[in-house]
C-alpha cells in the first residue's frame, strides 16, 4: 500500500495506528489524514524516535496493511 491506497484507507486504519503508536492522540491521526510523511514526524514527535527509525516502523507497518 502506498500514498494514495493509505489516504484512502486511513478512517479504517487509525485505530491500528493508534494500537500501534500509543502515544499518538485523535488529533495527531486527524491531523495525518493518511499522509506517511506526517504520520512520520508525528511518531518522532511523540516518541522521541530518530527519522530513520520512525521511517522504518511506518514502512513496516504500511506493508503489513
Amino acid at each position: 500500500m502506498q500514498g494514495e491506497a493509505l489516504k484512502g484507507k486511513w478512517k479504517q486504519l487509525t485505530g491500528e495506528a493508534k494500537r500501534r503508536w500509543g502515544k499518538l492522540t485523535d488529533d495527531d491521526l486527524t491531523a495525518v489524514a493518511g499522509d506517511r510523511d506526517k504520520l512520520v514526524g508525528k511518531i518522532q514527535e511523540r516518541h522521541g524516535k530518530s527519522k530513520d527509525e520512525a521511517e522504518r516502523e511506518v514502512n513496516d507497518w504500511i506493508e503489513a496493511q
